[in-house]
């Protein structure tokens, strides 16, 4: 496994957990749906526990789901079986890909992207998407905006919630942000408590990559792409200098 991506798993070991925080979340789906092809398999990057790929297998398309993190994958492939559905899972590196099948659809969403840490390893997420998709396939992906402003301060923050394991948690946020790198340094330290005594402490980090949205513009264009659509969020807004997101839909050349 690339070295760039093992280190930087930590915050998805606790597989369940992850779904009881996203299981919800299908804002992107939508949008997503616009542009399945009427025929043929779908793939989706770094696919996580199936959040998108086992909803779209239940309205009948043909799915492939990639995922470098083994106990993610293992996560979807039950969920899966529970709900009889065929879906072919890989256990791969997205920038190293190799599948038999092309596509007419890629996605990835989640801000998979910001996993991409250097601007080599981006390239080759790009080529690997290329390589996959038919003439004039579509490639749909978002990330998060840089606010300026907000990415300057170092920020710190504290939540409480009930863990999927029923314990009560005080979670410690610390996010630093290199601007040489443009890469974010999230540290997380999980309080566990039952009946007010503390049973447990977990530490995690993260790091996670921004892209300006010029600078996107020139990789989709490099990389053999036209942009289609470019928002500022999953329901179509323009992209402003405040969106939260960049949604990108491009198109193989």
């Amino acid at each position: 496994m690339n070295t760039i991506f093992s280190e930087n798993l930590e915050k998805y070991a606790d597989t369940k957990e992850y779904d009881r925080i996203h299981k919800d979340f299908l804002v992107d789906l939508p949008l997503i749906l616009e542009w399945v092809p009427k025929s043929g398999p779908i793939i989706e990057f770094a696919c996580g526990t199936g959040r998108l790929t086992i909803p779209l297998a239940e309205q009948g398309h043909e799915m492939i789901g990639v995922d470098i993190h083994g106990g993610m994958l293992e996560r979807a492939k039950s969920k899966a079986i529970d709900k009889n559905l065929t879906i072919q899972w890989f256990l791969q590196d997205c920038t190293q890909l190799s599948l038999k099948q092309s596509t007419k659809l890629v996605f990835m969403s989640g801000n998979s992207f910001q996993h991409f840490l250097s601007n080599e390893v981006q390239d080759a997420l790009f080529q690997s998407v290329h390589r996959h998709l038919e003439d004039g396939g579509i490639f749909i992906f978002d990330t998060r905006n840089p606010i300026i402003e907000e990415l300057s301060k170092m920020d710190e923050y504290e939540e409480h919630f009930t863990h999927s394991n029923g314990l009560q948690v005080s979670e410690y946020h610390k996010e630093t942000f290199n601007p040489m790198t443009q890469i974010l340094h999230c540290e997380t330290e999980r309080r566990f408590f039952k009946g007010g005594n503390l049973e447990s402490v977990e530490k995690d980090k993260i790091s996670l990559r921004y892209v300006f949205p010029l600078e996107m513009r020139r990789l989709i264009n490099e990389h053999g792409f036209k942009l289609l659509h470019e928002y500022g969020d999953w329901n179509k807004n323009s992209l402003t200098p405040n969106s939260s997101q960049m949604v990108y839909v491009c198109q193989k050349k």
